[in-house]
């Protein structure tokens, strides 16, 4: 588990020898209880000497490889996705500017380079010649300008547009990005950002194609003929509550790379379901299993339990009556037992989390992590817990000495280990005299339900997009469209603008755990504890690989 998140954070801390720093991607809210200057390198599945695995002669490849990553999307357009299934259907169909290799490293995909200037503040690509979309037609620069305009247009409504605050303009709604020609892209920031190159391998800034877009406004998204992308596969059929079928894209201009000939998503929502048809052999890939099933499958060789950089956490409506006191909330918090959740419930090597900002997340220095550095805001171990569960029942006390506590609803989305939780939570916070009666929604109700505010607790998750604190602090600012607590802080908002807009990275860090502070002198929400990622994949299946921050890619994937 420990071993890949090291590995991967080895190679990123090694990059800090560059003048440009690059840590790596990953992907938003997880329905799951597990979800340089001019660096150089190959595209994932080309080796710098330019074979590819896909075209091998020796090996054949997959004719239709099914997997499963999710029940139905919520949304596949690149703009809006703000999920870890969402943004693995994206990854296949649509490339940014970079993209991810094995070992989550950004590397060149539709930019063939880069040239950083030399206070880090322009950032200067130049495609690859002969680009075009999966209908044939050509791929200019002015695609990617258009694409990440109408991300930060209010009229869009993209959950993710505050990402691009980086970016010089941001602030007036006009980014300074510029198309001098059809292969050259200018960008212009506000400061050094270290994680810049991961944001071009991120959905937000994948390029859309605008004639398509604008002819079928968000309905563009929802069907196989007007799903026009620029990645590895195409999208050849879609029934909702079944599947997503993906074949290979002719026009990708890598497409000698690529394994399966075709890519089923399998659309199902139901743990032992999914387990089922893993074991009767129909699915080569499951990203679910019960949580009654794993101790029974540890000993499986096709089993596999993975560090991934990431908090499983409850989101408080803070909004909301009652939940709009502190210090409630943080007599919610302090009553969790999270050992008990970790150890009978999650039984895959959860680490209880005593802060939000994941195990695993860098910090300033060489070596160093982020949480280590901050702490915790409690104590979240064992030993703990009675002293916890005391100071939390005193909080109650003294806020309702009558002992009237309203009754309050916990949200969750489908899933054995969302409801054993859920459960869970009710009987501890139970403990301290609130009642909480239970809700289960289907996942693309639930994120719809959470993200309008129309919650008063509710189940969350979220795995990084890149290696760096702002990945998980960003997302609190006022009106964020990730902001599911529908909170506001006016000196929160000034420590990430001031971290984002300073090229200092010990600053950067030091503003960060004073925003993160805030987040804990109000309560905001309430971390259970630190991903894992937990799957099951044929063992005779070579190329698929996983990134610590969620996403899956089975698009090198060929039988061993």
């Amino acid at each position: 588990m420990k071993t890949k998140i090291r590995r991967y954070l080895k190679a990123s801390l090694a990059l800090l020898l560059l003048p440009i720093m690059v840590f790596s991607l990953a992907a938003c809210q997880s329905s799951s209880p597990s979800d340089s200057e001019s660096p150089s390198g190959s595209s994932p599945g080309t080796d710098p000497s330019g074979s590819s695995p896909g075209t091998d002669p020796g090996k054949s490849n997959f004719a239709e490889l099914v997997v499963h990553v999710g029940p139905d999307p919520d949304t596949i357009d690149p703009a809006l996705n703000s999920a870890v299934d969402g943004a693995t259907l994206i990854a296949h169909a649509f490339e940014g500017l970079y993209s991810l290799d094995e070992n989550g490293i950004p590397v060149p995909a539709q930019a063939e380079s880069v040239d950083i200037s030399g206070d880090g503040l322009t950032y200067t690509f130049k495609l690859r010649s002969g680009l075009k979309w999966s209908d044939g037609s050509p791929i200019t620069a002015g695609d990617f300008v258009y694409a990440w305009a109408r991300a930060v247009d209010p009229d869009t409504g993209a959950d993710y547009e505050y990402m691009f605050e980086s970016i010089a303009g941001y602030d007036k709604g006009e980014l300074e990005v510029a198309a001098p020609d059809d292969n050259t892209i200018v960008v212009k920031l506000v400061a050094r950002t270290p994680y810049f190159l991961e944001l071009m391998a991120f959905p937000t800034f994948f390029p859309v194609k605008q004639n398509v877009v604008e002819a079928n406004g968000d309905a563009w998204a929802t069907k196989v003929e007007t799903y026009i992308g620029n990645g590895p596969y195409k999208m050849v059929e879609w029934t909702p509550g079944s599947h997503i079928t993906y074949a290979k894209n002719e026009n990708y201009w890598n497409v000698g790379a690529l394994g399966p000939e075709r890519i089923k998503f399998l659309l199902m929502d139901d743990d032992n379901a999914i387990l089922a048809s893993y074991m009767s052999g129909g699915v080569k890939f499951i990203d679910t299993v019960p949580n009654d099933e794993i101790d029974n499958l540890r000993s499986r060789g096709d089993f596999f339990l993975e560090g991934q950089l990431g908090t499983y956490y409850i989101s408080f409506n803070c909004a909301a009556d009652v939940l709009d006191n502190p210090q409630f909330r943080k007599a919610l918090t302090l009553a969790v037992d999270r050992d008990y959740i970790t150890k009978e419930i999650g039984k895959a090597g959860q680490e209880n989390a005593g802060g939000y900002v994941s195990t695993g997340v860098a910090d300033a220095a060489p070596g160093s992590e982020f949480r280590a550095v901050g702490g915790n805001y409690y104590d979240p171990s064992p030993a703990a817990y009675e002293a916890n569960l005391a100071e939390a029942k005193a909080i109650i006390a003294e806020l309702y000495p009558d002992g009237n506590v309203p009754t309050l609803e916990y949200l969750y989305n489908t899933s054995t280990a969302h409801q054993l939780i859920g459960e869970a939570l009710q009987q501890m916070w139970k403990e301290i005299g609130v009642t909480v009666t239970l809700q289960v929604q289907e996942w693309n109700t639930f994120l719809n339900t959470r993200k309008n505010g129309e919650y008063q607790i509710a189940r969350n998750g979220w795995l990084c997009d890149y290696n760096d604190p702002m990945t998980m602090l960003d997302m609190w600012i006022t009106g964020g469209g990730n902001n599911d607590a529908q909170w506001s802080n006016a000196e929160y908002d000034s420590l990430i603008s001031q971290a984002k807009n300073s090229s200092d990275q010990a600053e950067r860090m030091r503003l960060m755990h004073q925003a993160e502070d805030i987040l804990f002198d109000e309560w905001v929400l309430c971390p259970i504890y630190f991903y894992v990622d937990i799957y099951m994949i044929d063992g005779g299946i070579d190329g698929f690989y996983s990134s610590p921050l969620g996403l899956k890619y089975f698009m090198y994937a060929t039988p061993k």
